[in-house]
């Protein structure tokens, strides 16, 4: 469903009373990033079939720290993938409740790509800052698999190619949603008081169930994420309700 103005919330407590970053990628650092294994995967990779993604997960930096995520068709059918995690790296960064993720990125062309910016810990606390697939052109995924919520964002903005600026603010009571600089959905169900996952960026590629696959021709895909950053609100009254943990 789509957001309108008379919809929006009141001001977040972010918004409010100021925020610092405390968390600003660089993904060549191994303290802040371990790259080619996430426990989101079956014993933390390196496939993923129950999702119905052809990735192979590998920890060679050319897939993933540049920024620019990259996979590669493999002779046995899957492709090799690029995914960074915080989760067990040595700074083990975690987003939490009240913070705000703001990236810019150039989406994938290739049919069957599948990039994201996501959280994840424990086997859940699943926010999805942007999914995409070029066969839907102009549309976005976002996503809360804490509470419920989603939205399927569509905009002439958004393409094959494109550069997209993202802003998430992961609200106890509503997880906002802005791409390039608009307010596009509120949750309404936020992600509770106690909140924390650790972030996962990554490139996979469709198997076919729920999106093409690549086209037989295409042995390589790409996308890229020029920045990200964490910001944290600077105070956190109580009197703010942030919802239930």
């Amino acid at each position: 469903m789509e957001q309108t103005a008379s919809d929006s919330p009141p001001p977040s407590a972010a918004g409010r009373y100021g925020t610092e970053a405390v968390f600003t990628a660089d993904f060549t650092s191994t303290r802040q990033w371990v790259a080619g294994r996430s426990w989101a995967y079956p014993n933390g990779g390196p496939v993923n079939p129950d999702d119905n993604k052809l990735d192979h997960l590998v920890a060679d930096p050319a897939y993933c720290r540049s920024g620019t995520f990259r996979a590669t068709r493999r002779p046995d059918g899957r492709w090799n993938t690029g995914l960074l995690t915080t989760e067990g790296s040595e700074e083990a960064f975690e987003v939490r409740t009240g913070d705000v993720l703001e990236a810019r990125v150039r989406l994938p062309r290739e049919t069957g790509a599948w990039p994201a910016i996501w959280t994840w810990r424990d086997g859940d606390q699943e926010i999805d800052v942007f999914e995409y697939h070029p066969d839907n052109p102009d549309l976005l995924e976002l996503s809360n698999h804490v509470r419920g919520g989603s939205l399927y964002h569509r905009d002439p903005a958004i393409g094959p190619g494109a550069w997209i600026d993202l802003r998430v603010e992961f609200g106890g009571g509503s997880v906002v949603w802005w791409v390039n600089g608009g307010q596009v959905f509120a949750d309404g169900q936020g992600v509770g008081r106690d909140w924390h996952a650790y972030l996962i960026v990554n490139l996979s590629v469709c198997a076919g169930r729920y999106h093409p696959p690549p086209d037989p021709g295409t042995s390589e895909m790409s996308y890229e994420v020029q920045r990200l950053v964490v910001l944290r609100p600077l105070a956190r009254p109580e009197a703010v309700d942030e919802g239930d943990g």
